[in-house]
C-alpha cells in the first residue's frame, strides 16, 4: 500500500465520526490491527480493502490514493469546472476578493496559453506544479489558522510544512521549468510572440490582468530591494 492509504483510512473514520473500536468491530478486525493500518505500520489484505470501501462508501482507487473522486471516476480536462465560463459570477467577501480572483484567473489563462504555444509538456507540467504549490500554501495557511479544522487533512505533516518543504517543492518546480525551457530553446522549438501588440491582439480581454499582476509584483519586489539599499546606506 502507501502512506496515502493509511491517511485516507484514518480520515474516513474521523469523517464518519466513529471510534477506532466501533470501526474495527464493523470491519471484523481488532482495534489494535486497525490502528496499525491507519498508522501505516501494517498493510491489509484485499478482503479488508473491500470491506473498508463498503463501510465508508468509497471506491478502492480513492482509498488507495489513485483518484480524488470517491466513486473512482477519473476527470478529464473537458469535465473540469471552469469558473471563467460563468456569467456574473461573484465571490463573497467584497470587491477586493472578486478583483484578486479575476486578476489571477485571467493571468493564468494567458500564462498557459503562452506555454501551450511552445508545445513543451515538461514546461507546462513544471509551471503547473509551481502554481499548484502556491495555491496549496495559501489554502493550507487559511485551513491551519482555524484550530477547529482537522490537521490530519493534509498528507504533509505540520512539522514538515512549517520547515518549508513546500517551498523546496516550488524551487524544484522552478528549476524544472528553467531546464524545460532551456531544452526547448536548444531544440529550436516554437516560441509565442510576446510583444505588447501581439499579446493585446491574442489576449484582448486577459492581457490587462497579467500587466496588472506584473506591475503589482514588481512594486512589491522593488520595495524589498529599496529597503535593503536603505539599510546598506546606513
Amino acid at each position: 500500500m502507501n502512506e496515502e492509504f493509511a491517511r485516507t483510512l484514518s480520515l474516513l473514520r474521523q469523517e464518519k465520526k466513529v471510534s477506532q473500536r466501533t470501526a474495527a468491530s464493523a470491519l471484523g478486525i481488532s482495534q489494535a490491527l486497525l490502528s496499525h493500518y491507519e498508522n501505516g505500520i501494517r498493510e491489509p489484505g484485499l478482503p479488508f480493502v473491500v470491506k473498508a470501501c463498503d463501510y465508508y462508501g468509497v471506491s478502492a482507487d480513492f482509498l488507495l490514493g489513485r483518484t480524488l473522486t470517491r466513486d473512482g471516476a477519473t476527470i478529464s480536462a473537458e469535465e473540469l469546472y471552469d469558473i471563467s465560463d460563468e456569467k456574473n459570477n461573484s465571490i463573497k467577501g467584497g470587491v477586493l476578493a472578486l478583483l484578486s480572483k479575476k486578476l489571477l484567473v485571467n493571468s493564468i489563462g494567458v500564462l498557459f496559453g503562452l506555454l501551450g504555444r511552445t508545445g513543451s509538456r515538461e514546461a507546462i507540467q513544471a509551471a503547473a506544479g509551481y502554481l499548484s504549490t502556491a495555491v496549496y500554501t495559501v489554502y493550507r495557511r487559511l485551513y491551519d489558522a482555524n484550530p477547529d479544522n482537522n490537521p490530519d487533512f493534509f498528507s504533509v505533516p505540520p512539522r514538515h510544512f512549517q520547515a518549508g518543504l513546500h517551498e523546496a517543492d516550488m524551487k524544484c518546480c522552478e528549476a524544472e521549468l528553467a531546464d524545460a525551457l532551456a531544452a526547448h530553446a536548444k531544440a529550436k522549438g516554437p516560441w509565442p510572440e510576446m510583444t505588447h501588440d501581439a499579446l493585446a491582439r491574442d489576449y484582448p480581454v486577459l492581457y490587462q490582468s497579467i500587466l496588472q499582476v506584473v506591475h503589482n509584483t514588481g512594486a512589491r519586489v522593488n520595495a524589498i530591494s529599496g529597503g535593503r539599499k536603505k539599510q546598506e546606506k546606513k
